[in-house]
C-alpha cells in the first residue's frame, strides 16, 4: 500500500498547533522515571531535560505496522517517518491514559494498548536545534480500522511490514525519526 497523504493545513490550524505546543507542560523525571518536576514543552526540548514520554506501535491483522510521516509544521523532526503515535503524559495523567488520548487525537483510533518496553534515549534535531531526551514507555496495539489522521500532527500514513521497514531504515535512515530507529532495533532485532 502506498502512503496516504493528509490534506494540507490552513494558516489558522498551523497557528493553533503552535500555540498548543507552547502551552503544553511535560513531566520531568530522573533515570528511574520518578517525577522531579514539570516544564514547558518547548523549553524542555531546548534544554534537553529528561522527561516522560510514550511511543505507540499499532499493527493490523496482516502484522503490518501503522507508520506516520510527521506533519511539516511539527516543531522538530518534521516530515520524518515514525511509529504510529508519540506523545507526553500531562502532569497528573497516567501514561497509559495519555497514550490512548494521543492515539485518538492523532489518528482518531481507540485501541487497547499494552506496555511492552521502556528505554531512555537522547536525540538532537539539527534542523531545529531541539533535543529529545525521553524516558520512553512503548505500547503495542492491534487494530484494523481506517485511520482518521489530524493534519496538524500527520502529513501521511501507511501500513508496512517489519522486514520492509528494516530494509528502508538501512537504506534511508534519514527518512525516519531517531527514536523509531532505536525502537525497531530494540524490539525487532534482525
Amino acid at each position: 500500500m502506498s502512503a496516504q497523504i493528509v490534506p494540507p493545513l490552513m494558516a489558522n490550524e498551523r497557528e493553533e498547533s503552535r500555540l498548543r505546543d507552547a502551552a503544553e507542560q511535560l513531566i520531568l523525571v530522573d533515570e528511574g522515571d520518578r517525577e522531579i518536576g514539570v516544564g514547558a514543552k518547548i523549553d524542555v526540548h531546548h534544554t534537553g531535560q529528561l522527561h516522560r514520554a510514550f511511543s505507540i506501535l499499532v499493527f493490523n491483522a496482516r502484522d503490518e505496522l501503522l507508520l506516520q510521516r510527521r506533519a511539516n509544521i511539527k516543531y522538530h523532526f518534521a516530515q520524518r517517518w515514525s511509529n504510529t503515535c508519540c506523545g507526553h503524559p500531562r502532569p497528573g495523567e497516567a501514561t497509559l491514559d495519555a497514550a490512548g488520548r494521543r492515539l485518538m487525537e492523532e489518528f482518531g483510533m481507540s485501541v487497547p494498548l499494552i506496555e511492552r518496553s521502556q528505554l531512555i534515549y537522547r536525540a538532537e534535531d539539527r534542523a531545529s536545534g531541539l533535543i529529545e531526551h525521553e524516558y520512553l514507555h512503548v505500547f503495542f496495539g492491534l487494530d484494523s480500522e481506517r485511520p482518521r489522521p489530524d493534519p496538524t500532527e500527520i502529513g501521511a500514513w501507511r501500513w508496512m511490514s517489519i522486514p520492509v521497514i528494516q530494509r528502508a531504515l538501512r537504506q534511508r535512515p534519514d527518512w525516519f525519526t531517531p527514536w523509531f530507529a532505536l525502537l525497531m532495533e530494540r524490539l525487532f532485532p534482525n
